[in-house]
């Protein structure tokens, strides 16, 4: 009887499980706009995301005119209330994403998800989209690309006894370098949200659509 090889399979979660970008992007130019500022582009800001929230609306400000901490604290403020309040307007998960958790769960793998997204959102947009259910844990703020999380991840998933493995799936270096001080595959996703070319990551493996994470993971 073939044996999947992995037990607990993580993931990061915008522009790996979701695709956020709409959202967030409507997010930071209403804070730009609260300053005067002209909108980002979709495909400018969509490669600022990663790192959490207060890095992208950095990178978003640093791109418009520069900024202080003080403005840079009063802006992410203004972003953050109102992601919150628009936290799913246009967020679906990515092509094949749920039949691919669904294949995972009934290989008996324990499924979760490990974010730089501040929990107090991950866990709305989560129950939003009616996925919390199935993750056996979810961490946010997770502080990628500290190996700390991943492992904190392993413990809460019931640890690597007898044999089990763990892998981790994200679309940034923040998950690769996460994934791979803990000493677990990293498998990089090539429609999520790069911020360099995919094969620049040094990932274990990489995927093109979540029809192929399966197939992929039996071959690490």
């Amino acid at each position: 009887m073939h044996v999947f090889p992995f037990t607990i399979v993580g993931f990061d979660l915008d522009g790996t499980l979701l695709d956020t970008s709409a959202d967030l992007t409507a997010a930071v130019n209403h804070a730009l706009a609260a300053d005067g500022r002209a909108p980002l582009a979709f495909d400018d800001l969509r490669s600022m995301i990663g790192g959490g929230g207060r890095r992208m609306m950095s990178l978003a400000l640093a791109a418009t005119g520069g900024y202080d901490e003080a403005l840079l604290d009063r802006l992410n403020a203004v972003m953050i209330d109102f992601y919150a309040a628009h936290i799913a307007d246009h967020t679906i998960p990515f092509p094949g994403a749920v039949a691919m958790l669904d294949e995972l769960a009934a290989r008996d793998v324990k499924i979760a998800v490990v974010t730089n997204k501040a929990e107090a959102l991950t866990r709305p947009l989560l129950d939003t989209l009616g996925l919390t259910a199935r993750f056996t844990t979810i961490i946010g703020g997770a502080g990628k690309p500290s190996p700390l999380p991943i492992e904190t991840m392993i413990a809460q998933c019931g640890g690597l006894d007898d044999g089990g493995r763990a892998a981790f799936v994200g679309d940034s270096h923040f998950d690769v370098d996460a994934a791979q001080a803990a000493g677990i595959p990293a498998v990089a996703c090539a429609f999520g949200f790069l911020t360099k070319p995919v094969d620049q990551l040094g990932a274990d493996a990489v995927i093109d659509h979540f029809d192929e994470l399966i197939p992929t993971l039996e071959t690490l």
